[in-house]
């Protein structure tokens, strides 16, 4: 007899939960590579969308003015002012010049002017509130000044001192102090639940503060001498500052889990260093940021260091308390939210440990290991940011700044002139000597030297100088006050010529920069997130498609939000964009190469030569002939200046550089790529490593650890 067997409808028994397991595991997979395109896309849009909404066309925005003098002097000086820009400014009438002087040091007014009944008109500014704002004031009131026939003096009430000529000190301070508030948390919970318990959390809170203030105040004081004295009040605000903001991003935690890093990024950097009234006045952004800077933490430990470094202390008080309630608001939210969570579920589970381990290698076994890795990741971050950044851009001067000196009559007269500048100017300017005025435009067109000054002639009896603003503002500025003084010593009148002027939606002549580190970010975020998210997708075989795709995502991204989303760019999309792609590509390759070494203490390296080395290299915010020689060096090998200066090529030069800083690119991408193949080669990359068994970790309520 022959028995025939009759299918199971729906196969084996067993084989609809194969079928659901493997489903789940393609939709976690499929989450995990999409978060490596959605974390860098919130983050880097974030940061780039907020400094080029705020910064990229600063200009006065009801910027607070006085005016004393006689009653009909005032009123007509101010009724003057407001009707040349009724949105310019805030103009309040005082009685006497010794009240406007007060203002002005109180920082309750930017500037000031006083009318005196011999026809002069005193403009006083204070430069250690901004050296920005000094010559905003200035630049609004002079104008004024002069057209009413007045005889102008200009007094700076509260200098900035010759250690620190750039006003720099307190805003790298204040920024060091918030990134180490807000950064260590986010990684703890990830990696460390268990010290999120608050008898921990809150002592280790306030330990942490204390190391951050001594070494900001070691690195600020005695090593860079970028500050003098007032040791006690810096390391009592730094140790507030830290341990206000840590208690802020301790509540975010709780109610965010590992994205709090993203909420508070977005109010301490993203919101609060445009509002911090350090780097650019506040009065010159949108009126938004005058309202965030009476309470961000960033504005308040950058206005009290001001304070205290140049103002006697005056208005220190509102600004601790800034950080004082800060602090207090965010511990009693974090009982109160911790309360209710243990009132709602008691037995809640462990919070899931997303980055079991911070090197390329397995979770270390021993807690104190683990710890110490933990904290030297966020404390290298902190030191390295702050001593680089501002030991190469506190004290800015022209090192062997080019300059060219023509004569068109005779080569001789030129080189004459050159011997005595390089006499009188020593170190300052590399001067050569031209007879051809046309060479000597066409080396300023194409960023050979910072300017030329064509020497009086019978036929021009007038100097003329010839400069290019687009090049770089900081340059730019250098010269022109440093050549106004050599033609009046001349005796003779100067033209400044400005072959490449910069548009109205790049005033400052930063957008190079931040399209730049926008480019940079996404680069680097691509590893570090992939590492983290979904390590089998960061394969050689899938990494390349996938971080191509990424690189065209991300390169769209930073057009439209420089472009059509700010208004800081105006068109160049296949440039921009073509170069865009290489450049994330590339350095999204290089930091690939480094968390194959490193795992996720990657971002240290990545950060320091991306960005930390990269921005005072890239002649962005500051002219590379005004930073420290190595920097010089770095800037002819890093990619952040090869960006900047391919970015700043094609919106202001036609393209005319961007060959060779693609060649750059080129060169750390393919290198990057083959390190990469070579250690895989000799070291798989390793799967996550495992996570420890739920049973040997605390328990945790939600986002926070059961007492």
């Amino acid at each position: 007899m022959t028995t025939t067997l009759e299918p199971v409808p729906g196969g084996p028994p067993g084989d609809d939960a194969a079928d659901e397991d493997l489903a789940r595991a393609r939709k976690e997979q499929i989450g995990r590579v999409a978060a490596i395109f959605v974390m860098p896309f919130l983050m880097v849009g974030m940061m780039i969308a907020g400094y080029l909404f705020a910064m990229h066309a600063p200009a006065p925005n009801d910027m607070p003015i006085a005016v004393a003098g006689t009653s009909l002097q005032a009123e007509q000086f101010a009724r003057s002012l407001r009707d040349t820009d009724p949105d310019a400014v805030d103009v309040r009438i005082v009685a006497t010049g010794d009240q406007a002087r007060d203002l002005v040091f109180d920082r309750e007014v930017a500037g000031a002017v006083v009318l005196s009944d011999t026809g002069t008109a005193t403009i006083y500014t204070a430069g250690a509130a901004g050296a920005s704002q000094s010559s905003t004031v200035t630049g609004l009131l002079a104008p004024q000044v002069l057209g009413q026939g007045l005889d102008l003096v200009t007094e700076d009430l509260v200098p900035l001192p010759e250690h620190d000529t750039a006003g720099l000190a307190a805003m790298f301070m204040a920024t060091g102090l918030m990134l180490a508030g807000y950064m260590p948390w986010s990684i703890v919970l990830s990696n460390s639940p268990e010290l999120l318990r608050k008898r921990r959390a809150i002592p280790l809170l306030a330990g942490w503060s204390a190391l951050i203030a001594a070494l900001v105040w070691f690195v600020a004081d005695p090593v860079l001498g970028a500050v003098e004295g007032h040791t006690a009040a810096i390391l009592g605000i730094s140790w507030l500052a830290v341990f206000a903001v840590g208690s802020v991003q301790f509540f975010l935690t709780r109610i965010f889990g590992p994205m709090a890093v993203l909420v508070g990024m977005l109010f301490v950097m993203v919101l609060g260093v445009p509002a911090s009234n350090m780097g650019m006045s506040v009065h010159t952004l949108p009126s938004l940021y005058v309202t965030l800077h009476s309470f961000l933490p960033t504005a308040a430990t950058g206005e009290a260091l001001r304070s205290v470094l140049y103002f006697d202390g005056v208005e220190l008080g509102s600004h601790v308390l800034v950080l004082v309630i800060g602090a207090i608001v965010a511990l009693a939210a974090v009982f109160g939210v911790d309360a209710i969570k243990r009132r709602k579920n008691p037995d809640a589970p462990d919070p899931e440990i997303t980055v079991a381990s911070l090197t390329a290698g397995p979770r270390p076994e021993r807690n104190w290991v683990r710890y110490l890795t933990l904290g030297a990741f966020p404390l290298a971050m902190v030191v390295m940011m702050f001593s680089i950044m501002l030991g190469a851009m506190y004290q800015p001067a022209p090192r062997e700044m080019p300059v060219t000196v023509v004569a068109t009559t005779t080569v001789d007269t030129a080189e004459q002139t050159v011997a005595g500048f390089e006499q009188s100017m020593d170190g300052l300017f590399d001067f050569t000597a031209s007879e051809s005025l046309g060479d000597a435009r066409a080396a300023v067109q194409d960023r050979s030297v910072v300017a030329a000054y064509v020497l009086p002639s019978a036929e021009s009896p007038a100097a003329t100088l010839i400069t290019s603003q687009a090049a770089g503002m900081s340059q730019q500025q250098v010269v022109t006050m440093t050549f106004r003084q050599v033609a009046a010593g001349m005796q003779v009148p100067l033209t400044v010529e400005d072959i490449a002027p910069l548009p109205g939606s790049d005033t400052m002549g930063t957008v190079s920069m931040y399209v730049a580190m926008g480019w940079i970010m996404s680069g680097f975020m691509l590893a570090v997130v992939g590492n983290s998210a979904a390590p089998a997708a960061m394969r050689v075989k899938s990494l390349l498609p996938i971080s191509a795709v990424y690189s065209v995502f991300m390169s769209l991204v930073v057009w439209v939000i420089a472009a059509p989303l700010t208004g800081a760019v105006d068109g160049h999309f296949p440039q921009l964009f073509g170069t865009g792609l290489l450049a994330i590509f590339t350095t999204a390759m290089f930091a690939t190469f480094l968390t194959r070494l490193f795992g996720m203490l990657a971002v240290v390296p990545a950060v320091a030569i991306l960005m930390f080395l990269g921005v005072p290299a890239s002649n962005g915010a500051m002219s590379i002939f005004m930073s420290p020689e190595i920097f010089r060096v770095l800037h002819g090998v890093l990619p952040m200046p090869a960006a900047v200066e391919s970015i700043r090529s094609i919106l202001y030069f036609g393209a005319d550089s961007v060959g060779p800083h693609l060649v750059t690119f080129g060169i750390w991408g393919a290198v990057s790529l083959l390190s990469v193949v070579l250690v895989d080669r000799f070291r798989s990359p390793g799967q996550p490593p495992a996570v420890p068994d739920p049973s040997s970790q605390q328990v945790v309520v939600g986002s926070a650890v059961r007492e």
